[in-house]
């Protein structure tokens, strides 16, 4: 059977399901590849993960000449990248500069650092900028359309690249880079395979031990590894150990986010960085789907259960967050009007969900939502009134993208659920993993939520995907190149 057959069969199964037999175990023994192995015994570069930042770094050694192998231990491919509802940032880009938008590197720097409140490393941040716009370049040149651009919550101008009307952004970077490797590259991915160790021999990785569905464990060989296994946001019991107000919080996260792979590079003596650094995000629906930030770049605001606004709803997510669970119920709404859904296509998918709540006028909203209508319409006049006025009195809104005037009215219940750990395994400009010495391991490469440093002490919206498909891209050609 072919591998992109497996994978069609496996991904009928429910991801859940994937995750039974309970946290890795490490070992750094060995066995040779048994005849039945679906994989070689070796290749030049292994792969761990499937996600957008594994992906991104299989396409890349492959460009770069290697054998390259991907290993998942869930069934389907993208991990938390194919739940990414907004964009990528990016800057100096085709798509800025023919909508009018002046930006720079160092604007993007400066937005990053401050949105991390300083604690971000600056050398990953400066040539995360720096490589941004290439980044974008590459995903457009294998098919991808991201050509729309927004203002995202921390950035000075419109950074955010979308899919034109505002579609989901996951699921195309993630069709798009799993289709150049299964079908355009042929690189294979072995799915529902875990990576049980991060083999090293003197210091140096030189491959990576796995256990298969069937419970079969094998050895992979390899000249370079690549650790792509995402964050914990999903382990809530990693999450509370280290940030103990989020015990029991809900997630914004995909089931097979529990850090397995922070565990395998710390047996390897990799240093890790920042792990307490743990994001919310303040618009989940609770039990479906997080809400975009995109939206509330496009003029949605956020009112409480009465119906008055009380936050910039751009202000960073950490603060947007405190200021909702200050409120009764620790809940809020997220008001919009029929412009702002027209701009935002994904909000098509929300509906499909049952979530969005529909209202003819702002008085008919109020009383679906169970909030008072004057309170309710007077909050939508202020806000408009601010729009006109161009200057936000009340809450210091800086960017209000349009005013809420077209009917109908949509309201979209929403509370902070853990979304981003900003802590990992501590990487270098060129994706190596940093040992606990303050050097580099040979052999060994990381990208993506597994890492630390790139976002310091908040993440700004958009910057994720531009990090895992910048330093997935960096580890997977400096993984190839050996260097």
């Amino acid at each position: 059977m072919k591998n992109a057959d497996k994978k069609r069969i496996i991904g009928i199964l429910t991801i859940s399901a994937l995750l039974i037999g309970g946290m890795t175990v490490f070992s750094c023994a060995g066995s040779a590849k048994s005849a039945d192995a679906p994989f070689a015994s070796s290749y030049d570069v292994v792969v761990i993960g499937a996600g957008g930042a594994g992906l991104s770094a299989a396409v890349s050694a492959k460009e770069a000449g290697a054998n390259v192998a991907v290993f998942e231990k869930m069934g389907i491919p993208g991990g938390n990248t194919v739940r990414a509802s907004s964009g990528i940032n990016a800057t100096g880009t085709s798509y800025q500069k023919a909508a009018g938008v002046e930006d720079s590197v160092d604007l993007f720097y400066s937005d990053t650092m401050k949105g991390g409140y300083n604690k971000n490393d600056p050398a990953l941040v400066r040539n995360l900028a720096e490589k941004s716009a290439s980044s974008v370049d590459w995903l457009v040149s294998m098919g991808a359309d991201l050509s729309g651009v927004v203002l995202m919550a921390g950035a000075s101008v419109k950074r955010t690249h979308q899919p034109t009307g505002g579609v989901k952004v996951g699921p195309v970077i993630v069709g798009t880079l799993d289709k150049e490797v299964e079908k355009t590259l042929g690189i294979p991915v072995f799915y529902q395979t875990r990576v049980t160790s991060v083999i090293a021999r003197d210091g140096t990785v030189t491959g990576i031990e796995v256990t298969t569905a069937d419970q079969k464990k094998y050895t992979i060989n390899a000249k370079a590894v690549v650790l792509a296994s995402g964050g914990f946001g999903a382990n809530n019991e990693m999450v509370a150990s280290l940030a103990p107000d989020l015990k029991g919080f809900a997630t914004t996260n995909h089931p097979g986010a529990t850090g397995d792979g922070i565990g395998l590079a710390e047996k390897v003596g990799a240093a890790l960085v920042d792990m307490a650094e743990i994001q919310t995000h303040p618009t989940y629906a609770p039990g479906k789907e997080m809400i975009g930030e995109a939206v509330r770049g496009q003029g949605a605001i956020l009112v409480n259960k009465k119906g008055a606004r009380f936050i910039d709803e751009l202000a960073t997510r950490d603060v947007v967050s405190a200021a909702i669970l200050a409120q009764d119920g620790g809940t809020s709404y997220l008001v919009f009007d029929q412009s702002v859904r027209d701009s935002q296509k994904v909000i098509d998918d929300y509906e499909k969900l049952g979530i969005v709540i529909k209202g003819d006028s702002p008085d008919a909203l109020a009383a679906a939502i169970g909030a008072d209508p004057a309170t309710l319409a007077a909050a939508i006049t202020r806000y408009n009134q601010a729009v006109a006025a161009k200057s936000d009195a009340e809450f210091g809104r800086k960017n209000m993208a349009r005013s809420l005037s077209v009917a109908p009215y949509y309201a979209i219940e929403v509370l902070p659920a853990v979304h981003h750990t900003m802590g990992g395994v501590k990487i270098d400009v060129n994706a190596h993993v940093i040992s606990g010495s303050g050097q580099s391991i040979p052999g060994f490469y990381a990208a993506g939520e597994v890492t630390g440093g790139v976002h310091g002490g908040n993440r700004l919206g958009g910057n994720a995907l531009a990090d895992i498909v910048t330093y997935g891209r960096i580890a997977g050609t400096n993984a190839a190149a050996g260097k």
